[in-house]
């Protein structure tokens, strides 16, 4: 299978980047994406030129390192799939694919395909996490938590924080990642106590990092791998209203 890739090179924040092509022949349809970019790279190394810098770890959708936009959506052509999940056999033989990194102002660019995240980690830090020591595992029926409201904070906690939404949203808002961290935590007993102060600093530090406003199209809940949606945007909402009134 022969494919033409433009991608996207950059050397640093400071430096132009452009969009190199590159004539790749030998790919296999069952070859992930990620795959094809190693087969690229290692042909770039036969070559003595630079490889492509890209972030890669679990390659299972799980750690969401190894978000790209390929041909203009956020972990390309399919819904709920990451980078790493994505096989090319979603292209045909003779395509060309754009790769170019999540692109926003919150997300410098390091070098190539590669972004600093780290603004979603410094949201983190200001609550996206419980202080209560639990000790060893509780018995399952000592806390109660209805199945409504236990289904619906797994789903929250679902999120990878790979920057899928503020990638694809037309303002580079993180909100729907922020809600989802927010909730998934202020749903259960556990974070009751510190909801209030959690939702304050971490929308707090989300203003700080200089996300971009939410206008409320949906444009991330659509390029969400894990099905995140912006009903925990609404939630997310009403519990930082409420909590100004209580602060």
């Amino acid at each position: 299978m022969k494919v033409t890739f433009k991608i996207w090179r950059q050397e640093n924040v400071n430096s132009k980047g452009e969009l190199k092509t590159y004539e790749t022949d030998g790919i296999n349809e069952e070859m992930s994406f990620l795959e094809a970019l190693d087969h690229l790279n290692e042909s770039l190394v036969l070559k003595n030129e630079k490889v492509i810098a890209f972030e890669h770890d679990c390659r299972e959708g799980i750690c969401g390192q190894c978000g790209v936009v390929i041909n203009g959506r956020a972990h390309g052509p399919h819904d709920n799939t990451t980078t790493c999940q994505l096989h090319m056999r979603s292209f045909k033989e003779g395509d060309t694919i754009i790769v170019e990194p999540f692109r926003a102002g919150s997300f410098p660019i390091i070098k190539d395909l590669v972004v600093d995240r780290s603004a979603f980690d410094r949201i983190i830090e200001q609550g996206g996490y419980i202080t209560a020591k639990t000790g060893t595992a509780p018995e399952a029926n000592s806390i109660l938590i209805s199945k409504g409201i236990s289904d619906s904070s797994m789903d929250a906690a679902a999120c990878i924080g790979c920057g899928a939404c503020v990638a694809t949203c037309k303002n580079a808002s993180a909100v729907l990642f922020t809600s989802a961290k927010i909730n998934h935590l202020n749903k259960l007993p556990q974070g009751k106590q510190e909801e209030h102060q959690r939702t304050l600093d971490m929308v707090f530090q989300m203003d700080l990092e200089q996300f971009g406003s939410c206008t409320f199209t949906g444009a991330c809940e659509v390029e969400c791998p894990a099905g995140i949606t912006i009903s925990n945007i609404s939630e997310m909402n009403a519990r930082y209203f409420k909590a100004k009134l209580f602060s």
